[in-house]
């Protein structure tokens, strides 16, 4: 299986390439200065060897001097170190320390509940999250609906990798590595439903042409699966968003399957760290 494994997502563009987000709101509130030193974190984030100042300022298409100020100033706060023959520039591990003050699972959370509360209330339907959690999914986030109308999979539950909708995506949206250690790492879990090679490959090359699944639940008769991906600044999934939408009988009029999709877009473009995903 992993021979066919999706193709990596390619190398990041150039600094001078990355969305400026400040820019993109208002003009008003930028900070050229903050700018320049994000810059040079993301572009040296990508380089695990290092830059020179040479390289830097090529990458950046910047002076030399404002390059030289900025990097100073990153390396007196220990935001980047000289690497050991002093003519090269590495990132520190001080943006690691300061990631894991806060477990990045429960920042992702506290901030997912919110969003995925609104989404209930519009959709009157459930909803969900996952991540991956060693060979398969976590259900790490749960919402049922407001109007007691709905499927819900129990928060800490454990669902399949290779048979359900958030396993699906998280595939997906891996880079090559992520997906085989995934793979590799995959075991079983009761009641998983049997899938061939041929017709995952198909479902995840599927995923990626749309940016989301909607299907029939393979677990639960009755039930629509519909998925996002919540994508990181690689546009690998950090997570899913997951509506087991319920096909009411009764009177009720309720959102529709199109309506409830584009609430569940919404919600997962609001927690990615990307920008135009799943526009189409």
């Amino acid at each position: 299986m992993q021979d066919t494994a999706p193709k990596p997502r390619g190398r990041r563009p150039k600094a001078e390439a990355v969305p400026d987000t400040a820019a993109a709101t208002d003009d008003r509130y930028r900070a050229p200065a903050l700018d320049k030193g994000l810059d040079i974190l993301e572009l040296l984030a990508t380089q695990p060897h290092g830059l020179t100042r040479a390289e830097i300022v090529k990458e950046m298409d910047r002076s030399a001097s404002e390059i030289y100020r900025m990097l100073e100033r990153l390396v007196a706060r220990q935001y980047v170190m000289r690497t050991p023959s002093g003519d090269r520039y590495a990132l520190s591990l001080k943006l690691f320390a300061l990631a894991h003050m806060h477990p990045p699972l429960s920042r992702l959370i506290n901030q997912a509940l919110p969003i995925m509360d609104d989404f209930t209330r519009k959709a009157e339907q459930s909803c969900h999250m996952g991540v991956y959690d060693r060979g398969n999914v976590l259900i790490s986030a749960q919402i049922n609906s407001p109007s007691g109308w709905s499927f819900a999979v129990q928060r800490g539950a454990r669902v399949g990798l290779l048979d359900t909708a958030s396993g699906h995506l998280l595939l997906a949206f891996a880079d090559e590595g992520s997906f085989n250690r995934m793979l590799a790492e995959h075991i079983p879990v009761d009641g998983e439903v049997p899938t061939t090679q041929d017709a995952l490959q198909a479902t995840l090359a599927s995923i990626r042409a749309r940016g989301y699944l909607e299907r029939d639940s393979a677990q639960t008769q009755g039930v629509a699966d519909i998925s996002f991906p919540i994508l990181g600044p690689d546009n690998t999934a950090l997570a899913t968003l997951t509506c087991p939408y319920i096909r009411r009988i009764d009177r009720h009029v309720g959102p529709d399957m199109a309506q409830v999709r584009e609430y569940l877009r919404a919600a997962a473009n609001a927690l990615s760290l990307t920008q135009g995903m799943n526009a189409a």
